[in-house]
């Protein structure tokens, strides 16, 4: 059996291709640099973190990109001995009518690199794909953003030639596909089988509403046919599902000829009926804290990527092959999947990261965070709070698991209140938690955790709060599926709890914020003062309990 999700925590948009006996699969990775996860298999049950292509500013320039910016939907493919890598930098997209959508090919002979620099596409829209036709030609599909009052936004699906030889689009663009009755039409692929051209695109919205449709022509340009089952894929009916937000897919065949999808889904928890935030002694009614079914439901791992076995008789519709629409938890295989644990323990003795850390919207340089000038340490040199959407000094990894613990070692010494260095669990500018080191005039080095929810600011001072003034903190965060609980101990062996239980079902997607990215974990250095105070970590700990 394969046992879904195949790719955990935060790994949303994939697409899939084979090259011979290997498996590759891309998914979107928003503001988080390097930019595009990139996967790979030989068997479609086990997965590994191969590289991530996106990994300069001339390819990828986020600095001040919004929240859920950035790289959104990569299409992956593959032709003739090279790998073609779409993707979107979204520069704005929420608070007003108009998106700024800019989209880039770029390619490799190799998985690894080096992947070339950007070939602006245009600014259609988002979700770009390319389609490598039979005939030799290349065809490039987006859907089509409509900023208009009047009109649906989800406009319909762009076909225009692409021509590698002059890396540009040419010809006539036409609007393919308006979508089905779903509404909401993104995501567009294309794949041809048995005399027709099957367009795949994603319908319903992102949430528990999404959907695969899939229609089909026999001329690329169309008019294409609705799948009469559509959609194929979908949890919009079946809300105890263990795999919710089925859909945005990509299909693959194998070299004996079976064809599987995979597909982005979520795996929710149910939190209280009403929401603790909206408490009556701030004036909210009981109306007001009642929690919609809907709102009950968060996935605190962000969208993830899972695979289904299709049946697809020639000249037919494809199908999933365990019957109906609802994706399956576990699917038959020859291949057996190999239980996932992504525990991590790092000493910082290598001369770079590890691969599972990523930086907020910039490349990881020296100027910030240097593994050199203290041998088996990391230092961070304190830059912007955790509200910037520009100059962090910010290093974290994905939350893989519903029970998880992470602990670091610190030195940091502050001197004023303006320094604050630690323990991260971060969605997004306005979504996290920071339990640090910092200074006040009063209680010298000590304790604080600080809060953003909903980007509303408080925090959280230990009536005990003071440390010794200089030397190793050991700091903790303990994540178990609805509860997060910060920890430290001065000795590693007498740990002391930190703050309240907090609601780990902030850092996510359904909470009270617009987003589709997913929690993290890590180490952060602010010098609001500018100085740029240095921490540094001896080591970092991810457990998957």
């Amino acid at each position: 059996m394969i046992c879904n999700p195949i790719l955990r925590g935060f790994n949303p948009d994939p697409s899939i291709v084979r090259v011979g006996e290997d498996y590759y699969i891309a998914t979107s990775t928003f503001e988080w640099f390097p930019g595009v996860q990139i996967h790979h298999s030989r068997d479609l049950a086990n997965w590994e973190l191969v590289t991530r292509p996106l990994n300069r500013p001339s390819q990828l320039d986020m600095i001040g990109n919004p929240d859920s910016g950035g790289v959104w939907a990569p299409c992956l493919s593959h032709c003739d001995g090279v790998f073609y890598l779409v993707y979107t930098d979204v520069k704005q997209w929420t608070g007003t009518r108009h998106k700024i959508t800019h989209n880039y090919l770029v390619t490799a002979t190799d998985i690894h690199g080096p992947w070339s620099d950007p070939i602006y596409l245009d600014s259609s829209g988002f979700d770009a794909s390319l389609f490598h036709d039979r005939n030799g030609r290349k065809w490039y599909l987006s859907m089509i953003w409509d900023h208009r009052a009047d009109k649906n936004q989800f406009a319909g699906t762009l076909l225009q030639e692409y021509d590698p030889q002059g890396k540009t689009l040419v010809g006539p663009r036409k609007n393919i596909f308006l979508g089905s009755e779903l509404k909401l039409t993104e995501g567009p692929h294309l794949y041809q089988k048995d005399g027709y051209y099957y367009l795949l695109t994603a319908e319903g919205g992102t949430s528990y509403d999404h959907a695969v449709s899939m229609a089909r022509s026999t001329a690329i340009d169309g008019p294409y046919e609705i799948d009469p089952n559509n959609p194929f894929i979908t949890s919009r009916y079946a809300p105890q599902a263990p795999l919710q937000k089925a859909g945005h897919a990509s299909l693959v065949e194998t070299a004996d000829g079976q064809w599987y999808a995979v597909h982005l889904c979520g795996r929710p928890i149910e939190v209280a009926s009403s929401d603790k935030a909206l408490s009556p002694e701030n004036g909210h009614s009981s109306a007001q804290r009642a929690l919609a079914p809907e709102q009950r439901r968060r996935c605190i791992l962000g969208r993830e990527t899972a695979i289904q076995k299709l049946d697809w008789p020639d000249g037919d519709w494809p199908r999933l092959a365990h019957g109906g629409r609802t994706p399956a938890l576990n699917i038959e295989s020859s291949a057996q999947s190999t239980p996932q644990n992504h525990t991590l323990r790092t000493d910082f003795d290598s001369p770079s990261l590890n691969i599972n850390f990523q930086s907020l919207r910039r490349p990881i340089e020296k100027s910030w965070l240097d593994l050199e000038s203290r041998p088996g340490w990391l230092r961070l040199y304190g830059q912007e709070p955790s509200t910037s959407t520009f100059r962090q000094s910010l290093i974290a990894r994905r939350i893989q698991s519903f029970d998880t613990e992470t602990s670091t070692a610190i030195e940091f010494s502050p001197n004023s209140f303006k320094q604050l260095a630690g323990l991260i669990a971060y969605y997004d500018t306005a979504n996290h938690y920071f339990l640090h080191l910092t200074h006040d005039e009063e209680n010298g080095r000590h304790l604080r955790i600080l809060k953003y929810d909903a980007g509303v600011y408080s925090e959280f001072v230990p009536a005990e709060p003071s440390l010794p003034q200089s030397g190793i903190v050991y700091l903790r965060v303990s994540i178990k599926m609805a509860t997060l609980q910060f920890s430290y101990s001065l000795d590693q062996v007498s740990w002391r709890e930190v703050g309240p239980a907090y609601d780990s079902t902030i850092l996510s997607d359904d909470y009270n914020t617009l987003g589709f990215t997913g929690a993290f974990v890590g180490l952060s250095a602010q010098d609001l003062s500018g100085q740029g105070l240095p921490a540094d970590f001896d080591w970092f700990h991810y457990r998957e309990k």
